[in-house]
C-alpha cells in the first residue's frame, strides 16, 4: 500500500513539474510575443483613425458618407491633407456635396487634392494648383503617344523645327514631366472611349511654360513622350539634329593664305620688266 502511495506521489510530482515547465514555456512565449509587439509598435508609432475610400470612385462622382470609412494609420506617416474628422469632411451646413476629382481605388486615403470643396463641381480649373494655367496642345497620330496618353499622366514635350539662322532642323526637349489634366474634353480616363486618339492634350503649366509652348507650337511641331511619374524630370539640354542622328561629322576646311609677293616694275627702252623684291611688311 505504501509502495502504491509512493508511486502515486512520484507520478503526481512529475506531472506537476511538467505542468510548471509548460506554464513557464507558455509565459516565456507570451513575454516574447509582447516584446515583439512592443518593438513593432515602437517602429510604427501611434495609430490614429483616418478616412479612406470604401470603394472605387470615378472622376465626377458625388462623395457620400457611405463611400468612406475609418481605418488606423500611423500618425507619423499621415499626409498633410488627410481627413480625420467627419464634421470637416461632411460639414453640416455645406452648400452642397463634394465630388471626386480623380479616379480612386478602395482604401485610398481621402485627401483634399482628390475631392472638391463642399458645393464645388468637378471641373478643369479644380485640377489646377495655385499659380498654374491650363494650356491645350494640338496633337494627332503623328505626335508620339497621342493614342495612349490619359488624364493625370506625365509627359515630356519635344519641339522639332529650324532655328533662325541655322538652316538645319533640330528636335529639342522643351518641357519635362508636365501633368496632363485633360485629353480632348475628358478630365478623367473613364470618360475616354476605347481606342480614341487625342486631338488636344491639356497640360498644367506655369505662365512661362505656357509662353514657351505657344511659341513652340507656332514655330514648329510638337511631339509627346510618356513619363512614369513626376519625379522623372530631365535635367540639362536634350537636342538632336540630322547630322548627330546619323553620326555625320562635318569636316572643317582650313583656308591657307597664299604667301605675299611684292614686285617692282621698270621700263628700259620701252621694255617693261617686273622684278620680285622683299616686302617691307
Amino acid at each position: 500500500m505504501r509502495a502504491v502511495f509512493g508511486l502515486v506521489l512520484i507520478v503526481g510530482m512529475a506531472l506537476a513539474g511538467m505542468a510548471v515547465y509548460m506554464i513557464q514555456g507558455y509565459m516565456a512565449d507570451l513575454e516574447g510575443a509582447l516584446q515583439r509587439e512592443k518593438a513593432f509598435n515602437g517602429k510604427a508609432g501611434k495609430l490614429v483613425e483616418v478616412y479612406v475610400f470604401k470603394k472605387a470612385k470615378a472622376y465626377g462622382d458625388e462623395l457620400e458618407e457611405g463611400d468612406v470609412e475609418l481605418i488606423y494609420w500611423p500618425e507619423k506617416a499621415l499626409p498633410k491633407t488627410i481627413f480625420r474628422d467627419k464634421t470637416v469632411l461632411f460639414p453640416e451646413n455645406a452648400p452642397g456635396p463634394r465630388y471626386v476629382l480623380r479616379a480612386v481605388e478602395a482604401f485610398e486615403p481621402v485627401l483634399e487634392s482628390k475631392i472638391t470643396a463642399p458645393g464645388e463641381l468637378a471641373s478643369l480649373t479644380s485640377k489646377l494648383k495655385d499659380g498654374m494655367r491650363a494650356y491645350a496642345i494640338r496633337v494627332g497620330t503623328a505626335s508620339g503617344v497621342s493614342a495612349f496618353v490619359k488624364p493625370d499622366d506625365f509627359i515630356d514635350i519635344y519641339w522639332t523645327g529650324t532655328p533662325s539662322g541655322s538652316g538645319t532642323e533640330v528636335t529639342q526637349l522643351i518641357e519635362s514631366a508636365v501633368t496632363v489634366i485633360a485629353v480632348n474634353s475628358a478630365f478623367n480616363e473613364g470618360q475616354l472611349d476605347d481606342g480614341s486618339v487625342a486631338k488636344t492634350v491639356t497640360v498644367a503649366a506655369t505662365p512661362e511654360q505656357v509662353a514657351r509652348l505657344a511659341q513652340a507650337q507656332a514655330s514648329g511641331k510638337l511631339s509627346l513622350s510618356l513619363v512614369s511619374d513626376a519625379s522623372q524630370v530631365v535635367e540639362g539640354n536634350v537636342e538632336v539634329d540630322t547630322n548627330a542622328l546619323l553620326g555625320i561629322t562635318e569636316e572643317k576646311v582650313e583656308v591657307v593664305e597664299a604667301p605675299k609677293v611684292c614686285t617692282i616694275k621698270s621700263n628700259k627702252g620701252g621694255v617693261v620688266e617686273e622684278k620680285v623684291i622683299p616686302c617691307n611688311d
